[in-house]
């Protein structure tokens, strides 16, 4: 391995996709088990690597030179061979300021929280004291030095204004874990999460709902990996290149969810995104069929609407975890907000507004049989429908100019 990235688990990093975005050298994912790190790092066969969870700590014995942050720190994220030594540096400080400056979050005299007490806990206490908060605490699930506990968090410091979660807790695949309620914090002004895969955690999500600033670390981890690269490479990078390569990444890993009325095409236009778009097309109603074995009409029929939906929740909690793909929902799986806020956490919703004049009943949509049925469904759930979307996308017209649209207003 020449360039790349060490860590105990990799399946989640998009580290790969984003330096070979950034420079022309191929980028590998190395899992190592905890006792494999001495030795990868005593052999030196590298050039220059990235270090993540849980071995930002473990490398440091092994450097020759660490710069100043990295040092102030404890924590290295970055090392580079030169000549056989190995010098140690922390971009994730400048990767955590990029995403605050960005996010246009104030610091400065705040009360900060930071979740978890590994090497990114120790940046964000480094970086939030470096742009001036007032109190900094970091938070711990057992009682240890330089830590409060949850429970102490809870009970003594409700007055916390900005939360920075540093703990893998919410990451792919466990999306539905969240470290703390944010509901417990009357004073709380900004959530920040370093975790990036989820594009939005629960956290996060959880943040957003309640009217708060909100941001997931992915602009972190492409701001400190372009950093990264100006070290590898002893170069600097164009002006934009993180903003830029941000936008791809983002655009790339999020899904395109469709929501609508049966019969407005959901599948039809999912098909052909799918297939100009180059992503998986996933089609919900079709994966309850081959997860039961059993028609939708006959699922209504046997076990009827109740136990439908709870095996339609099921497996939209299962495909939010993907990433990149095109996402065809059933008519009504809007009527659960659980359904339309998992899809979120990596997707952006598409209301298909189709006149109900132009949609046609058939024998596969149990609660959508006649005319007068489809009436009343788009009556009782449009409200719904606008209030879940992220984008509402008149239907009324031609298949390609409604898969053009929604091209046009995702990369957009």
């Amino acid at each position: 391995m020449k360039y790349g990235c060490i860590g105990e688990r990799l399946p989640h990093s998009f580290s790969k996709e984003i330096h070979e975005k950034i420079g022309s050298y191929a980028y590998e994912l190395k899992e190592l088990a905890p006792d494999q790190v001495g030795p990868f790092m005593l052999r030196r066969d590298f050039i220059a690597i990235n270090v993540t969870i849980p071995y930002k700590q473990t490398v440091i014995p092994y450097l020759d030179a660490a710069d100043e942050t990295a040092a102030a720190i404890g924590a290295v994220n970055t090392v580079v061979n030169r000549n056989g030594k190995l010098y140690g540096y922390n971009t994730d400080a400048f990767g955590m300021q990029a995403l605050i400056e960005k996010e246009k979050i104030s610091l400065n005299g705040k009360k900060v929280l930071i979740l978890g007490t590994g090497g990114t806990s120790k940046t964000a206490a480094y970086t939030a004291s470096r742009l001036g908060a007032s109190e900094v605490y970091k938070v711990s699930r057992r009682a240890q030095p330089g830590a409060i506990t949850y429970a102490e968090a809870l009970k003594k410091h409700a007055d916390i204004q900005i939360i920075i979660n540093t703990t893998p807790v919410g990451m792919y695949p466990n999306l539905f874990e969240s470290a703390i309620d944010v509901k417990a914090f009357p004073a709380l002004e900004a959530v920040l999460d370093a975790v990036y895969n989820p594009l939005h955690t629960l956290l996060t999500a959880s943040a957003a709902k309640i009217g708060l600033q909100a941001q997931t670390g992915l602009y972190m981890l492409v701001s400190q990996a372009v950093r990264a690269y100006e070290i590898f490479m002893e170069t600097e990078a164009e002006e934009g290149t993180a903003d830029r390569i941000f936008r791809d990444i983002f655009n790339a890993k999020q899904n395109i969810v469709l929501t609508g009325m049966p019969g407005c095409g959901k599948t039809t236009i999912g098909k052909l995104l799918s297939e100009k778009l180059h992503r998986p097309f996933i089609d919900t109603d079709e994966c309850i069929v081959n997860k039961t074995g059993v028609s939708i009409p006959d699922i209504f029929r046997l076990h009827g609407e109740t136990a439908f939906r709870k095996i339609e929740t099921e497996i939209i909690r299962e495909i939010s975890a993907r990433s990149g793909c095109v996402i065809s929902t059933g008519g009504g799986a809007v009527l659960n907000f659980e359904n339309t806020d998992a899809l979120k956490m990596n997707g952006r919703i598409y209301f298909l507004d189709r006149s109900p004049e132009l949609l046609t009943p058939t024998g596969d949509r149990p609660l959508a049989l006649s005319k007068e049925a489809i009436f009343n469904r788009y009556r009782e759930r449009y409200d719904i429908y606008c209030n879940t979307a992220d984008d509402v996308i008149n239907d009324n017209t031609a298949v390609a100019a409604v898969a053009y649209e929604i091209e046009r207003r995702h990369f957009n």
